[in-house]
């Protein structure tokens, strides 16, 4: 009966699945048919062009999304600044979600429209931390900071840099200004717990929270833990 019970949860379950994602798949293509049809509508709107390349990039249709945005630069681009600008940030987005980080840096290095600097030196400062170059990010990240310094996201990467290379006291401060406005940042709490730890800090509630609000990223961040204990350990020995 056990195996029978079983065998019915197990066909449950994927029905379920499947039926989820088909009731997905079915507002995707409404979305997607709504966006096309807002083109054929909206011809002369870069905007439209847009939207849908940022919508093809959410299904990773990374090709598709970059000829569209691309023909829409050909016709845009030398009508309006504020549509060259927008269309760049675009592209950009493509070429960083499909991890072609260099091709991503062209082109938000070209943006100059003052509404999409911030998102801009955002975006700048993640492709190069994805290319593990976190001096860069930092630079990056800290002409971001100087336009809004409490917003958590140019914190967070400052932090993520900065602990990359090291400078723990530094990357602490990033860190609190992250978990000053949002205590419940699962990830910001695990990795300033390392800090504390190098630091010679109590750590014990910061893993206690990553562990409540992020249970994923904490049981994935569990050898870096390790990595961390041998670096104190190898420390004390060396101070002895």
């Amino acid at each position: 009966m056990t195996e029978d019970n079983n065998q019915i949860n197990n066909q449950e379950h994927q029905a379920h699945v499947a039926k989820v994602r088909a009731e997905k798949q079915k507002q995707a293509d409404e979305t997607l048919h709504k966006l096309v049809k807002d083109i054929d509508e909206h011809p002369h709107d870069y905007r439209t062009y847009y939207d849908l390349g940022t919508f093809l990039v959410q299904l990773r249709n990374y090709n598709q999304a970059e000829e569209l945005l691309m023909k829409a630069m050909g016709l845009f681009a030398d009508q309006s600044k504020k549509a060259k600008n927008t269309l760049m940030y675009g592209l950009g987005n493509v070429y960083y979600a499909a991890g072609e980080y260099d091709k991503a840096i062209q082109q938000f290095n070209q943006i100059d429209d003052q509404k999409l600097q911030f998102d801009s030196y955002i975006m700048l400062a993640q492709s190069y931390m994805s290319k593990q170059n976190y001096k860069k990010a930092v630079v990056f990240a800290l002409t971001a900071q100087g336009m809004r310094r409490q917003d958590p996201s140019v914190n967070q990467i400052l932090g993520d840099s900065l602990l990359a290379l090291g400078n723990f006291s530094e990357a602490a401060q990033f860190f609190d200004i992250v978990l000053k406005n949002d205590d419940h940042n699962g990830k910001a709490n695990f990795d300033r717990g390392l800090i504390a730890m190098v630091l010679g800090e109590p750590f014990d509630d910061y893993f206690a929270k990553a562990k409540r609000y992020d249970h994923r990223y904490f049981e994935k961040g569990q050898s870096r833990l390790k990595d961390i204990e041998k670096f104190i350990q190898i420390q004390k020995k060396r101070d002895k």
